[in-house]
């Protein structure tokens, strides 16, 4: 294949080549992703039908879900059809797609989660100021920041990736990943993406150092609190974020600075699935099951 317009289409992997396996690894993702959306709508619904909850943290709470229901709607149900018709096919516009969204979906929720590092910190370390400093239009705006740098981050990879003339079609991977599609590549355009990824993965890194020094000021200031039920609600609501973070940077940056290997591609495939499929799972798990607010209106909901 000479140039990019000669590939129709690209193979992603397979998970089995026996048919059982394909259904039951079918069924296992529909799993994950109908527990992953009902229990983000039930979050989202919550916190929309309950006034107390009418707060910038459960604000961007909410959004976070919306975020995290977009991101595991890119891969999932791709990967179970393709697992129920017995087939590897995405075409290209397909894959272009898939690469553009979810980028687009994980950069926003990656800022948005430093946006909510920065509300956990005004809020304990500076409380008499927070509604001053975290009020409607301040918080509007760092929405619309958050989503306006995922969608300049998704255009400038997906430029960078899609303007390389590809020499093979089969992707090592079970979406359209931009490490396996540079490895694909005939020409020495991907130097470009390969260097706008490591510039990328420095600037994650920088939020993550932000993100982590926050929490050091926030658990320093929580450990002087006299009152052992304030104590309590700081950190539960302040380890989970940082959980999630973590998971999210160590396992997406594992997979996109992991040496080209087929001996690792196992382990590259393992990654892949938990920084897309858990982040998105755990969030309304433990942003729930740790915050009596969030577990109160949840049963009004239910109830």
């Amino acid at each position: 294949m000479d140039n990019a317009s000669s590939v129709s289409h690209f193979l992603l992997l397979e998970f089995s080549e026996v048919r059982d396996l394909q259904i039951i690894h079918a069924f296992v993702f529909l799993t994950l992703y109908m527990a992953t959306v009902s229990g983000n709508l039930l979050i989202i619904l919550a916190i929309v039908l309950n006034h107390r909850l009418h707060t910038p943290m459960y604000f961007f709470l909410m959004n976070l879900a919306i975020l995290d229901i977009g991101s595991i709607s890119v891969t999932i149900p791709k990967s179970m059809v393709n697992s129920l018709l017995n087939t590897r096919l995405i075409s290209y516009s397909g894959c272009v797609a898939q690469v553009f969204f979810l980028l687009f979906f994980v950069a926003s929720d990656f800022a948005l989660l430093t946006v909510m590092a920065h509300d956990r910190y005004v809020a304990i370390c500076n409380p008499l100021r927070y509604e001053t400093i975290m009020n409607k239009v301040a918080c509007m705006r760092m929405i619309v920041s958050s989503c306006v740098s995922g969608l300049f981050y998704a255009v400038m990879h997906t430029t960078c990736t899609f303007v390389n003339s590809f020499c093979s079609n089969v992707v090592d991977q079970y979406f359209c990943e931009i490490p396996q599609l540079l490895m694909l590549s005939c020409s020495d355009l991907y130097l470009v993406e390969i260097g706008v990824l490591v510039f990328s993965v420095a600037v994650v890194f920088s939020c993550f150092i932000f993100i982590s020094i926050t929490y050091v000021v926030i658990f320093t200031t929580v450990v002087r609190i006299p009152s052992a039920q304030g104590r309590q609600k700081a950190f539960s609501t302040c380890l989970p974020h940082l959980i999630v973070v973590s998971v999210f940077v160590f396992t997406g940056s594992f997979v996109y600075l992991l040496p080209s290997s087929s001996s690792l591609s196992d382990l590259r495939l393992v990654c892949a699935i938990i920084y897309s499929v858990v982040p998105p799972l755990m969030n309304p798990l433990i942003y729930s099951l740790r915050n009596k607010e969030i577990k109160s209106a949840l049963w009004k909901l239910l109830t």
